[in-house]
C-alpha cells in the first residue's frame, strides 16, 4: 500500500480529513465541465475555439468562466498568440498535469460503468 493510501486510511479524524481534502479538490475541479477541459488539455494545448468544439455541450460563456477559474487555480496557462486575428491558446501547467492520472482513472471507471449498465449489471 502506498503512502497516500496509508494516509487516507484510519480513524474518524482521518475520515474527516479525507472528506475535507475531497471537498477541496472538488472545489477546484468539480462541476460539469472542468474535468473535461483538463482531460482535453492533457493531450495537447488547444485554442479557445478548439476547446469549444471538443467539449460537447459547453457554451462559450461557460467555457470562458471555467478557463478563468482553472487559470486562477494555477492548473492552466493562457497564452495570447501574436497572430491576426489574435488567438489564445490554453495549456496545462506542470501542476495541472498532475491531474492526468486522475482523469485517466475517471475515464476508465466511466468506460467500465457504461459497460456494466449496458450489460444489465452482470
Amino acid at each position: 500500500m502506498d503512502n497516500i493510501a496509508k494516509t487516507l486510511q484510519g480513524d474518524h479524524k482521518s475520515c474527516r480529513n479525507n472528506i475535507r481534502a475531497i471537498h477541496d479538490a472538488l472545489d477546484v475541479i468539480g462541476g460539469k465541465w472542468k474535468i473535461s477541459i483538463i482531460a482535453c488539455l492533457t493531450f495537447n494545448a488547444m485554442r479557445y475555439s478548439e476547446l469549444l468544439k471538443e467539449v460537447e455541450g459547453i457554451s462559450g460563456k461557460m467555457l470562458s468562466r471555467e478557463l478563468k477559474e482553472l487559470e486562477a487555480n494555477q492548473l492552466i496557462t493562457r497564452e495570447v498568440l501574436s497572430t491576426h486575428p489574435i488567438m489564445v491558446r490554453y495549456a496545462l501547467t506542470p501542476y495541472g498535469k498532475s491531474l492526468q492520472p486522475l482523469t485517466l482513472t475517471i475515464a476508465q471507471w466511466g468506460i467500465n460503468h457504461r459497460k456494466r449498465i449496458i450489460s444489465g449489471f452482470k
